[in-house]
C-alpha cells in the first residue's frame, strides 16, 4: 500500500474525494464545525462519503458516522447542505464516540468538480495556508489565500476584523452562529538526514501524521528510491541543500547518519534557523562529543535546542521503535509550539 505522505494542505480525505470525482463518482463532504465538551475529532476534521456508502476519514469515534453517512447520501441527492447537531449525555458518550458528554455540529455538503476547494486543489499548489469561509445559513463560501485576492463575492464588512483575527490563530474555528472558518495549513517539513533503516520507518510514519518528510543523504548506496518508495529523497550534502532550501519556523530536522561529516553541518544549519524541532540520534557519549564539536564552532548558547539522544525514552531498540520515539517527541514539540503561540 502506498503510504499517506502529506505534501499539500488538503489532507488525505480531500485527496480521496478528488480521486472519486475524477472517476465520475458523486460525493459529499462532512466537516466538524463546532464541538462542546469532549470530542475525539477536532474542529475542521473531514469525512468524505460516496453514493455507494464508501467513506474516508471521520467526524467522531463512534456511531455518529452512521448518521452522517445517511445525511451525506441525502445531501448528494438534494444538493442542499445540512448542519447536523449531536448532543450526547454522559451515559451514552462512549457509544457516540465521545470520551464524555458533549456536543458536535457537522456540516454536510454535496461536492462536485466546481466546488471552490476542488477547483483550488486542481489549479495550483498554494504557496501557504488557505482558509475557507463558509456561511452556514446560506451556503455561500469564500477561499482566502495569503497575498491573493479573496475569490467569490466580497466578504461582508462586519466579518473583516474577526476574520483577520481568526486567521492569525491558524486553526479552524466557528466565527459566530452563521460563519465557519476552515484552515488548510501547509504541512510542517521534516528533514531527515541519513537514509538509514530508522529513516525508512520515520519517513513513512511522519507522512501519515501530517508531516512532509524529505530524506537527505549524499551516499548513493543509502539514498536509493527502492529503499524509500513514495518518499521525497535527495542525494546531496545537507549543508548545500539548506543553502538552497533554508529551514524555517515550520521545519523540523532529525539527523540519523552517525557520521559527523553529514550530521554536524545539518545541525549547524538548523541551529542557525527557527526550526521548531532539532533531534540527533546517538548514545549519550556520542551526543557529548557532538556538543563539544558544536561548541567549538560557536554554537554553545544554542545547544539546548537539540534533542539528544533523540526521541522520548520508550525503551525500544528496533529501528521502527526508535522511529516511534522520535516521532512522538516531534509531535509533542509541535503542539507545545502551537499552544505557546496561542497563549
Amino acid at each position: 500500500m502506498q503510504p499517506l505522505t502529506a505534501t499539500t494542505p488538503w489532507g488525505p480525505e480531500l485527496e480521496q474525494l478528488t480521486e472519486w470525482l475524477e472517476c465520475g463518482e458523486r460525493a459529499a463532504l462532512a466537516t466538524v464545525v463546532a464541538t462542546w465538551g469532549s470530542s475525539p475529532r477536532a474542529v475542521g476534521s473531514h469525512m468524505v462519503i460516496r453514493t455507494d456508502q464508501q467513506f474516508a476519514g471521520s467526524v467522531s469515534g463512534g456511531c455518529i458516522e452512521g448518521e452522517v453517512i445517511r445525511a451525506g447520501l441525502s445531501v448528494i441527492d438534494s444538493g442542499e447542505p445540512r448542519l447536523l447537531r449531536f448532543q450526547v449525555a454522559n451515559d451514552r458518550a462512549w457509544e457516540m464516540g465521545l470520551s464524555c458528554g458533549g456536543q458536535v455540529e457537522v456540516l454536510v455538503e454535496a461536492v462536485d468538480q466546481d466546488h471552490p476547494v476542488i477547483r483550488q486543489m486542481q489549479e495550483h499548489p498554494p504557496a501557504g495556508p488557505v482558509w475557507r469561509l463558509f456561511a452556514l445559513d446560506t451556503g455561500r463560501q469564500w477561499l482566502i489565500e495569503a497575498d491573493l485576492p479573496i475569490t467569490g463575492e466580497p466578504v461582508p464588512a462586519p466579518l473583516i476584523e474577526p476574520l483577520n483575527d481568526a486567521m492569525q490563530q491558524g486553526h479552524s474555528l466557528r466565527l459566530d452562529d452563521d460563519y465557519f472558518l476552515q484552515a488548510y495549513a501547509t504541512p510542517a517539513r521534516l528533514f531527515i538526514v541519513g537514509a538509514v533503516h530508522t529513516a525508512q520507518h520515520l519517513a513513512a510514519m511522519a507522512g501519515r501524521c501530517g508531516l512532509a518528510p524529505l530524506v537527505i543523504d549524499p551516499r548513493r548506496g543509502f539514498a536509493r528510491a527502492d529503499r524509500f518508495p513514495y518518499t521525497a529523497l535527495v542525494q546531496q550534502w545537507p549543508d548545500r541543500l539548506f543553502k538552497e532550501q533554508p529551514l524555517g519556523a515550520n521545519s523540523a530536522l532529525v539527523t540519523l547518519s552517525h557520521d559527523p561529516k553529514i550530521d554536524d553541518p545539518a545541525l549547524c544549519a538548523a541551529l542557525d534557523s527557527k526550526a521548531f524541532y532539532i533531534g540527533a540520534l546517538g548514545s549519550r557519549k556520542t551526543h557529548r562529543e557532538r556538543l563539544q564539536r558544536l561548541t567549538e564552532k560557536g554554537y554553545g548558547d544554542r545547544l539546548q535546542r537539540i534533542h539528544g539522544p533523540v526521541g522520548l525514552h520508550l525503551g525500544g531498540r528496533a529501528p521502527a521503535e526508535i522511529a516511534v520515539a522520535i516521532l512522538a517527541q516531534l509531535i509533542q514539540a509541535r503542539y507545545r509550539r502551537e499552544q505557546n503561540a496561542a497563549a
